[in-house]
């Protein structure tokens, strides 16, 4: 059973009360400060492009509210994560750096196993990503994917990466993909390649098939019930592995008294002991749900560090 220990992760992307969208050097120093204050992680999430349907459910009533689907102004900034993660690898040298919510199906598996494994031994084996289809069918219409059978897409590039980043010459065969004899070099830092977590909205069965065979790490947007977890449990077992080898991912719940307002974050982190209790063992951070002011998130790093290592004592 893997050792139990809280750990705390710092979301990067959708900060633009806090630091201009154009800013990026200001999302490497908030990496910076995460890395320096003990944060196991830093994360970064992502759009391609975003199309007029993006905002189709509304924007939320405070801007510092969770990005969800259908609630994002098309003109929202996402900056090229593979890009941005180069930078922080640079600039910091513990900090885990997550790709959260990479939309795999939107590139080619040879070309993403590349990145991926330059970015894994650039930071040292830092890197861990978490493969999703996403939602956003104007975005697969942009770059000619079939929104459709983006799961079956997906399918297909996890198995094939797997094959690139640990044999050369790689050879797969698929519906979608097809290449034989392919050298991908460097490999990864780690062993078989990055890190990989997985996610979405419901845990369907494709996502607990992904888990089973490559996860090492589940990141729910929401709250999973508990019949899902058990189901999940249950195909764990039966594969030979144990849930307790996944990492839980939950976070700070923020609440906002008004449209322009921040969280309070002894407010926020309130139910986080629930949430260890429940087997969650990462939990994320939004800072400009907390502050408007740089200089104040490293005080707010160190209240919620202050928080957690109670639960792991």
């Amino acid at each position: 059973m893997r050792a139990r220990t809280a750990k705390l992760m710092m979301i990067l992307t959708e900060n633009h009360t806090l630091v201009d969208p154009r800013d990026l050097d200001g999302l490497v120093e908030l990496a910076s400060i995460a890395d320096r204050t003990g944060f196991d992680a830093v994360m970064l999430s992502e759009h391609v492009a975003l199309g007029p349907s993006a905002n189709a459910l509304g924007l939320p009533s405070n801007p510092r509210m969770y990005a969800a689907p259908g609630n994002q102004d098309p003109t929202m900034a996402w900056p090229s994560t593979p890009v941005l993660a180069g930078a922080i690898a640079h600039a910091t040298t513990d900090v885990r750096i997550v790709l959260g919510a990479l939309i795999t199906p939107l590139r080619h598996p040879v070309s993403l196993a590349k990145d991926l494994a330059t970015l894994d031994l650039l930071s040292h084996g830092r890197l861990v990503v978490q493969p999703t289809v996403s939602w956003h069918a104007d975005e697969y219409a942009a770059l000619g994917v079939p929104f459709e059978r983006r799961g079956r897409i997906l399918d297909e590039q996890l198995e094939a990466m797997t094959r690139l980043w640990s044999q050369s010459p790689a050879s797969y065969h698929g519906e979608w993909f097809d290449f034989t004899d392919v050298y991908c070099e460097p490999k990864a830092h780690r062993p078989g390649g990055p890190t990989l977590w997985f996610g979405g909205q419901h845990l369907h069965g494709p996502l607990v098939d992904r888990l089973v065979r490559y996860g090492s790490g589940f990141h729910p947007f929401g709250r999973p019930t508990p019949a899902e977890l058990e189901t999940l449990r249950d195909a764990m077992e039966a594969a030979g592995r144990s849930i307790d080898e996944l990492e839980l991912i939950g976070g700070t719940r923020a609440t906002f008294t008004g449209t322009d307002d921040v969280a309070d974050l002894a407010a926020s982190m309130a139910d986080i002991p629930d949430q260890w209790a429940q087997g969650y063992d990462v939990f994320c951070m939004k800072p400009s749900q907390h502050t408007d002011r740089l200089d104040e998130v490293e005080g707010l790093c160190r209240q919620m560090l202050e928080r957690v290592a109670e639960l792991s004592r």
